[in-house]
């Protein structure tokens, strides 16, 4: 999944056959490249862009371009590294805080870039920024069943920058522990304050189970301190019928107020995806979502009382090879008006229907 590298394969052997002698033990080096796109068009019923409360579909009645990326993997030895370039208003929203003119501007481009070093058969060791491994969807398009996105993605974690180490425990069993910036931060300059972040998973080759309990904690640049703990479940009841879960809780304590004055503010999340696969090229993805924030750190800050959103969204998914039409349709129902009319009447539901295309190679 997010913190998932995936395999190496050799190229070119043949051609380096011809210069290695018998006696030559050096592998060639190993090399993958890869890239996506993706596009959409969205309509939303009540008429208007503002009801859109997650991220990377903020438009209504527009055809839209996604993100183009562009994954260079080289392996040779012990190291290696991933070079995940991205290209868009997707990659734009996705390094957030990268922004265009600053020193940081050109970064925006950087979804994922490290180097990795093999320090035993069980230990990798890596430098540099990854996706994050809190959740369950990943940023890039293809890789996802539903194209809009979760409560719980949009205001979690995006990337991860630092150091971390990847453990082989037992053939299926897993851990990551790490030393991070604050959370969507590529560079840091305003404090010293660092993010702790951790993964156990379980996922045996010989069972349709995987479980990954993560993790993450520090303080932010403005001395607020966040937990954030996470579940992913996966279970592929057959070959038609796949689950996936994704529970979270994220809580927030602002250092910076008097002991007497400080509240500890939090929101969490639950959501539950039934993904069917009635042929190779036919599948369908229902996800619903619950998403409770009562305190009003996140989609409800302002609102008094804060509040919570019940989505639903069903997605269809056509392959034609590498390419996925994917016409999809959400319903958001909140406690309280979130949302509004095209005239500017509140309302506590917005609908959707959405046309997206994504391609991978």
């Amino acid at each position: 999944m997010k913190r998932m590298l995936t395999t190496l394969f050799a190229v070119g052997n043949s051609f380096v056959a011809m210069s290695q002698s018998t006696t030559d033990t050096v592998p060639p080096p190993a090399f993958k490249l890869s890239g996506s796109a993706d596009v959409y068009y969205k309509y939303n019923l009540n008429g208007n862009y503002t009801d859109n409360k997650t991220s990377f579909t903020n438009s209504h009645n527009s055809f839209e371009l996604g993100m183009v990326s562009l994954k260079v993997e080289h392996g040779f030895k012990k190291g290696s590294i991933v070079a995940d370039l991205g290209f868009g208003k997707r990659a734009g929203e996705f390094s957030y805080n990268d922004v265009p003119g600053s020193s940081n501007g050109l970064s925006m481009a950087i979804k994922q870039l490290y180097v990795s070093y093999q320090l035993t058969e069980k230990i990798k060791v890596s430098l540099g920024s990854y996706a994050t491994h809190i959740g369950y969807e990943l940023v890039d398009a293809y890789a996802n069943r539903n194209y809009s996105m979760s409560y719980m993605f949009s205001n979690g974690p995006f990337f991860n920058t630092g150091a971390k180490v990847d453990i082989t425990l037992s053939s299926s069993m897993s851990a990551m522990v790490g030393v991070f910036n604050p959370t969507d931060l590529k560079s840091v300059s305003q404090n010293s304050h660092k993010y702790i972040g951790a993964q156990l998973g379980w996922a045996p080759a010989e069972t349709p189970v995987k479980l990954y309990l993560n993790y993450l904690e520090g303080k932010d640049t403005f001395s607020v301190q966040n937990h954030q703990v996470d579940l992913v479940a996966t279970y592929q009841v057959n070959k038609v019928l796949g689950l996936g879960y994704n529970g979270t809780y994220s809580a927030y304590l602002d250092r910076k107020t008097p002991k007497e004055n400080r509240t500890n503010d939090q929101w969490w999340g639950s959501a539950l995806y039934v993904n069917m696969d009635f042929t190779d090229k036919f599948g369908l993805t229902l996800r619903g979502e619950y998403f409770s924030d009562k305190d009003g750190v996140k989609v409800f800050a302002g609102v008094p009382g804060g509040g919570n959103v019940t989505a639903g969204t069903l997605s269809f998914n056509y392959k034609a090879g590498n390419l996925t039409i994917i016409p999809e349709f959400r319903v958001d129902k909140a406690s309280v008006n979130l949302f509004n009319k095209s005239g500017g009447k509140p309302a506590d539901v917005a609908s959707n229907v959405l046309l997206a295309a994504t391609y991978h190679f």
